[in-house]
């Protein structure tokens, strides 16, 4: 039997770069394991032809994982970079509304409102949205008695939920992620303020409710007037979404479901007891998820179609071709397992 490291260190030793390509450097080192080591390459064992494939290979791609280790690293500076760059930008664009706001009367409460708005909508939410959710409900509940706290929670929720969803994609794991952080902080806080635990939770659901529906109308009004680049990326997209939509409520209901499981006995009860009252308002959720979703099947079926027509051209590619000999060799190799099988003597 051949001492298999033995062969390796040999293979390298010997291995002839100067040749001027990988055909003749590896017909010369089956050349060469065939004279030295009295091996017939039709004779190799598997254990064999994976030393000195693996040989090969491992001095053939050297210089091309050196390059891709240095460009590696060069791709995590960036993001890293990218990571500082937008804190700057997130901090700047605090700093400029920050600035608008002492221009502004700090009497004038509707010059406020409006400056909030657009702040809102044009900060990047999802960083800060546990922050922003955690003070918009204790700051509610400190008002004065007289103050609907319920109603102004549930319009803070829906613009916060709003916001949050309406710029990004709409498939599942992001608007999922979004309704449960917004969801966690108020669990949070009912918690810790049990006897308004209702109070907190029922204003927070409603408001995740209209603001994912006013997120999906959204979409459903652009999706005519979508430019030619983001129908790319919504047929990139397209299958999932179009899954998400058609089960929207059940994904509002799982989140719900979840925080409950989580959650202390008397808030699990709270949830269970909100969830029960949305039956209408889950399936005018699905209604018009379900629409939504029908336009751009619609709309965009053909679009996607052609997409994958694109995409079947790339059968020509070299990765396709060497995909396609490999089933091939695949199917060869189980009909010889198979022969060897039945020409195989069987036991009386």
């Amino acid at each position: 039997m051949i001492d298999i490291e033995k062969l390796q260190r040999d293979i390298k030793i010997s291995y002839n770069k100067d040749l001027k390509d990988v055909n003749e450097r590896v017909a010369n080192t089956a050349e060469h394991v065939n004279e030295e080591w009295g091996i017939n390459p039709n004779e190799l064992s598997i254990a064999e032809i994976k030393a000195i494939t693996s040989t090969i290979v491992e001095l053939e791609t050297k210089p091309l994982y050196e390059e891709v280790e240095k460009l590696v690293a060069q791709k995590e500076k960036i993001e890293r970079e990218i990571e500082r760059k937008t804190a700057l930008l997130q901090d700047m664009k605090y700093k400029v509304f920050d600035a608008m706001e002492a221009v502004l009367d700090k009497d004038d409460e509707i010059a406020l409102a409006k400056l909030h708005q657009v702040k809102l909508q044009t900060i990047d939410l999802f960083d800060i949205l546990g922050e922003m959710v955690e003070s918009a409900i204790i700051s509610a509940l400190e008002k004065e008695a007289d103050f609907d706290i319920e109603e102004t929670l549930k319009e803070a929720i829906k613009e916060l939920t709003y916001e949050s969803i309406k710029e990004g994609s709409l498939n599942t794991v992001r608007v999922r992620k979004i309704l449960s952080t917004i969801l966690q902080i108020s669990v949070d806080i009912a918690e810790a303020e049990p006897t308004k635990a209702k109070i907190i939770l029922q204003p927070t659901i409603k408001g995740l409710r209209t603001g994912l529906f006013m997120a999906i109308d959204r979409f459903k009004q652009r999706l005519a007037f979508m430019p030619i680049e983001a129908k790319h990326i919504l047929i990139e997209d397209y299958d999932t979404i179009i899954e998400d939509l058609n089960q929207s409520d059940v994904l509002f209901s799982q989140v719900i479901q979840t925080k409950a499981q989580e959650s202390s006995p008397p808030i699990k009860k709270a949830l269970e007891e909100i969830q029960k009252g949305l039956k209408f308002d889950l399936e005018e959720l699905l209604h018009l998820s379900k629409e939504t979703a029908e336009i751009m099947r619609e709309k965009f079926s053909s679009l996607a179609k052609s997409a994958i027509k694109k995409s079947s051209k790339m059968l020509n590619s070299d990765a396709a071709k060497e995909a396609k000999r490999m089933g091939t060799q695949v199917i060869g190799v189980a009909k010889n397992v198979l022969s060897k099988a039945l020409k195989k003597p069987q036991n009386d």
